[in-house]
């Protein structure tokens, strides 16, 4: 990739439910750009309620990438999106000086801000039996040994995602140290710069935001998506909040209020981890939602520069 010093990409994160994507399109217009997405749940074209991907309208205001372009049936890797991602970046650099990326699955950002970290091979059957015990024994189990095993790495990660969970543990076994220590922070250089927007409201109004949420994902249609989606519910791409619970609604594990209540749990405390994660970037400029004019300000003036 040739210098791009004079290229700007508009990092725009958050928890989930603040409003990162009206104000993605808010700074997209205004510079006239395009937008690309790191939710790692809206790459998936069969997920459209239960993962909140911005609607007809929304996507028509300003030109949308990595989007709904991925089958629940593809695999695909956060490397598989810094790749992705850095190619289409240098591709939209070529007739734009500015760009907006948003979402809120931090790994695949710092993927392409900084890389990747690079981790030790494991013995393939550690990843097999963990699999197993978690057909057997359940997310929790999982959850209680990442704990022990990791507790800084467990502050941070989705700990309703086994997939993630599965990953930590399998580094965790195979080498006897804990999967952050190998969380190096070597950091990759970019050639363009990067301005990063956090939203961020007090937490009993985010909390409230995911409950509101949550209720028209309902009232949407989110239990007749995930009943089109049941036959598949082990693949990876399934396992995440809003689906898991209403699968096991629909096994009768649980009734559908118990259900439901599961769901905005889940997602608060998904929120939570991920105001963690963006605690820990010091580069961050933090805003609320409804300061969209001074968010812009900010902005220009730090282009400008």
């Amino acid at each position: 990739m040739k210098n791009n010093k004079e290229k700007n990409l508009i990092i725009i994160s958050g928890p989930t439910a603040i409003g990162k994507t009206g104000l993605a399109i808010f700074i997209a217009n205004h510079f006239q750009t395009e937008i690309l997405s790191f939710d790692s749940r809206q790459f998936y074209k069969e997920m459209n309620i239960g993962t909140a991907v911005p609607s007809p309208e929304e996507l028509a205001s300003a030109p949308h990438h990595f989007i709904q372009n991925l089958s629940i049936h593809d695999e695909y890797s956060v490397g598989d999106y810094e790749k992705d991602a850095l190619q289409k970046i240098e591709e939209l650099f070529k007739i734009h000086d500015v760009l907006v990326m948003v979402g809120g699955s931090g790994l695949f950002e710092k993927a392409v801000t900084e890389g990747l970290d690079e981790f030790p091979s494991v013995d393939p059957t550690i990843r097999q039996e963990l699999n197993h015990q978690f057909d057997v024994y359940g997310i929790e189990y999982l959850q209680e040994e990442l704990q022990k095993a990791d507790p800084i790495y467990y502050e941070l990660v989705d700990v309703q995602n086994p997939v993630r969970l599965i990953r930590a543990l399998e580094i965790c076994r195979g080498t006897g140290k804990p999967f952050s220590s190998f969380r190096k922070n070597n950091v990759s250089n970019r050639n363009f710069n990067f301005i990063r927007i956090v939203l961020e409201l007090p937490r009993d109004q985010v909390y409230e935001r995911i409950n509101q949420r949550v209720d028209l994902m309902m009232q949407n249609g989110l239990l007749d998506e995930v009943k089109s989606l049941q036959d598949f519910k082990h693949l990876n791409s399934l396992q995440t909040v809003g689906y898991r619970e209403l699968f096991d609604y629909l096994d009768g594990k649980i009734d559908l209020d118990f259900a439901v209540e599961e769901i905005k749990k889940n997602t608060r405390r998904y929120a939570k981890r991920q105001l963690t994660w963006y605690r820990k970037d010091e580069r961050a400029k933090w805003f609320s939602p409804f300061e969209k004019e001074g968010i812009l300000e900010y902005i220009k003036g730090k282009i400008s520069r």
